[in-house]
């Protein structure tokens, strides 16, 4: 019998130097695949496919050819039986294969359909492919540990994330958990020089908080971030997040908490209820930070979260001003993973149709909404009706138009704005 042992190599990226331009990037290179041994005994002619030295099946071989997670290694003769179209599997890892070795033969197909193996046969090994990523619709990234926990400071490598003191491990952003990295460029009396986002295509994904960096994060609903330095951008802009120096994460603002998380007012509770039967990804900016909306809360099918209302004398101010929170609000149906980033275009994330604000200041709580303007003109496809607090007022927003009492005269497309003092403020999503 004839065996020919045909080798795979999956495709392998490897890290270039940085090029220092508006963002941070690398470029990416091919690795070498392996030479191919080709064994013949003479006999009938049954294909074995090898990965890492080890059997693979003929069906994950085409899936791993169609889905651009396998090559042919050099030489290899490229005789698999053509395949269905497969859809590509999220994040999949990518690794580089050694030469293969022979192995005693397992289970195999073959184009001459040779007799079934005798039961002895010992049976293929199980190539086990990387997990995906989860799911938009997953909601484990929003269980957080330790939000009461007081923060090491210079304790952690920076190669480590801190979930274990609140903060979300947001994978998805391809940052090592962190919603943003900020290389803030050189300190000056007045500010950082040139700070600059860096962006996931330079790192990877596990050591993008690197030295010098500020590295962000987001907290669960309800809470927010603490942590921001003092010094900021000589233009306005803003850093935040912690500091990765000496090889280790440092506190920033101890003086405000030594916790990475905090509350916003107690006075009065801003919560979010979801009547319609798919999720709404609710997406905060990053403030202080990239000020791209990567802090998500999702609310479920029949579900409610709380947004985070500042009290604008206590955190943080821009240019001596305090500020408030804001939200974009996603079409319905669409999961944080796709909803709460940074686009160029369509209808989520910062081109998402409707905004909230939810800020705190001298004893009153300013609650709004309004269309992201000039940005989009497209409309959610549910009604937003915000209501609540002591003051008894209420706003309504359906087809791009704002009706209610607070709205001067009766209805507008500019938004509205409702104030208290105390008691809860309750934005619905609804049908229309």
């Amino acid at each position: 019998m004839k065996i020919e042992y045909v080798a795979l190599a999956a495709a392998g990226l490897a890290s270039a130097h940085p090029h220092q331009h508006a963002h941070l990037h690398k470029h990416l290179k091919r690795d070498p695949t392996p030479a191919v041994d080709v064994v013949t005994i003479p006999g009938p002619t049954v294909v074995l496919y090898s990965l890492n030295g080890k059997a693979i099946s003929e069906n994950d071989v085409n899936e791993g050819i169609k889905n651009g997670t396998l090559v042919w290694a050099d030489g290899a003769p490229q005789i698999a039986n053509p395949a269905k179209p497969v859809q590509p599997q999220a994040q999949q890892k990518k690794v580089q294969v050694s030469e293969p070795v022979a192995t005693p033969a397992p289970t195999t197909t073959t184009s001459e359909a040779p007799p079934p193996p005798p039961s002895t046969t010992p049976a293929a090994p199980v190539i086990q492919a990387p997990a995906p990523a989860p799911a938009s619709s997953s909601t484990s990234w929003r269980d957080a540990t330790g939000i009461d926990s007081e923060f090491p400071d210079g304790e952690l490598d920076c190669s480590t994330f801190p979930s274990e003191y609140g903060a979300l491990n947001l994978e998805w952003y391809k940052l090592g958990g962190w919603i943003g990295v900020q290389s803030p460029g050189i300190a000056h009396d007045g500010g950082y020089d040139d700070i600059e986002t860096v962006l996931a295509e330079s790192c990877d994904g596990e050591n993008c908080c690197s030295e010098g960096m500020f590295c962000s994060y987001a907290c669960p609903a309800g809470y927010q971030k603490t942590q921001w330095p003092a010094l900021q951008g000589l233009t306005a802009q803003s850093v935040g997040g912690l500091l990765c120096q000496g090889g280790k994460l440092r506190l920033t603002n101890s003086a405000l908490s030594n916790k990475l998380c905090m509350r916003g007012t107690d006075a009065v509770k801003v919560e979010v209820v979801n009547k319609l039967g798919q999720q709404v990804s609710v997406c905060r900016t990053d403030y202080p930070g990239t000020e791209s909306e990567t802090v998500p809360v999702n609310v479920g099918p029949n579900e409610s979260s709380e947004l985070t209302c500042p009290d604008e004398d206590s955190y943080y101010k821009w240019l001596g001003q305090g500020t408030s929170a804001q939200y974009y609000v996603n079409p319905a149906g669409v999961g944080v993973e796709d909803a709460c980033k940074w686009g160029n275009g369509g209808n989520t994330g910062n081109w998402a149709p409707l905004n909230l604000g939810a800020g705190y200041s001298n004893g009153m709580a300013y609650i709004s909404m309004f269309p992201n303007k000039p940005t989009t003109n497209e409309v959610l496809d549910f009604k937003v009706t915000l209501s609540g607090g002591d003051m008894g007022q209420s706003c309504v927003y359906a087809n791009g138009q704002f009706t209610g009492s607070v709205v001067a005269g009766g209805s507008n497309d500019a938004g509205c704005t409702l104030s208290a003092s105390s008691g809860t403020l309750t934005y619905t999503f609804e049908s229309l």
